[in-house]
């Protein structure tokens, strides 16, 4: 049978006993913890460190608030001690120097804006050369090209092939109108396109084409519209004299994929 331990009072502390009556001090067996308290020496030690701390930044503090007095004070006493001759030369001194500080913002701000217009200006050059260039692919034939303008269908005339002079006045109406640019048949329309007459149609520059005829033009659809069904013009030419049919159809959305390679040319060359 297990004895509970017992407490006894040796010299006015309390003791454990264990079941054969002897006394338990030890603290790894003991019912209770010993706490024991630091040693006065760390105490102490820890309590001097924070008063000399304290004190270090006391005394900085100290020394650099002395440092400013003593700074301002210097400054202060120099102006003091300075005539009104030297004071007024100071104050020209410093009037001299924001004047040239102001002159040299201004003649900065100068140059940057120069600057500026000279990049605009380039930017707008770059801008129209970068036109001109698409301004010139198009009329020349090396781009390709898309718009509104108006599909122009001619069949086989009914009483005689349509002529190459009749084929190249409807283009040079066109023209007039405002057309930009012109496909007939698969062959793109430049300014020397030439067209002449054969034994079965026509052939337009190099390339034999017959009826029905397609010309695609971009441009105003009204104008050109307009200069094909004019009364009197050369659609009342192609029904009256060859019998066929001319039909003009508006369309918003033109492409025109046929290009030309650039001309070759072996005595002009552009000025520099």
């Amino acid at each position: 049978m297990v004895k509970l331990s017992s407490w006894t009072k040796h010299s006015g502390k309390s003791r454990i006993n264990d079941a054969s009556g002897s006394v338990n001090d030890e603290t790894a067996t003991g019912s209770f913890p010993v706490i024991r308290k630091k040693p006065p020496r760390l105490v102490e030690g820890s309590r001097m460190a924070r008063l000399l701390s304290s004190l270090l930044i006391a005394v900085l503090c100290a020394s650099l608030g002395w440092g400013y007095v003593i700074q301002l004070n210097n400054s202060t006493s120099i102006y003091e001690t300075m005539s009104e001759e030297e004071l007024t030369r100071l104050i020209g001194e410093t009037s001299t120097q924001a004047q040239s500080l102001q002159q040299r913002k201004t003649e900065l701000s100068n140059q940057l804006n120069m600057l500026q217009e000279a990049a605009n200006k380039q930017q707008e050059a770059q801008r129209i050369a970068k036109q001109n260039e698409q301004t010139s692919g198009l009329l020349s034939g090396r781009l390709p090209a898309t718009g509104k303008g108006v599909v122009i269908t001619i069949d086989r005339g009914s009483r005689q092939r349509v002529d190459a002079s009749t084929m190249f006045q409807l283009l040079e109406e066109l023209r007039n109108a405002g057309v930009e640019v012109m496909e007939l048949n698969d062959v793109r329309i430049v300014t020397s396109t030439y067209i002449d007459d054969t034994k079965n149609g026509l052939i337009c520059d190099g390339k034999n084409i017959s009826a029905p005829y397609t010309l695609k033009a971009i441009g105003d659809p009204q104008n050109l519209q307009n200069a094909v069904t004019i009364a009197g013009g050369v659609g009342s030419r192609l029904k009256v004299k060859f019998g066929s049919e001319v039909t003009v159809t508006p369309d918003d959305n033109i492409e025109i994929s046929k290009t030309r390679q650039p001309s070759q040319y072996k005595y002009a060359k552009t000025i520099e």
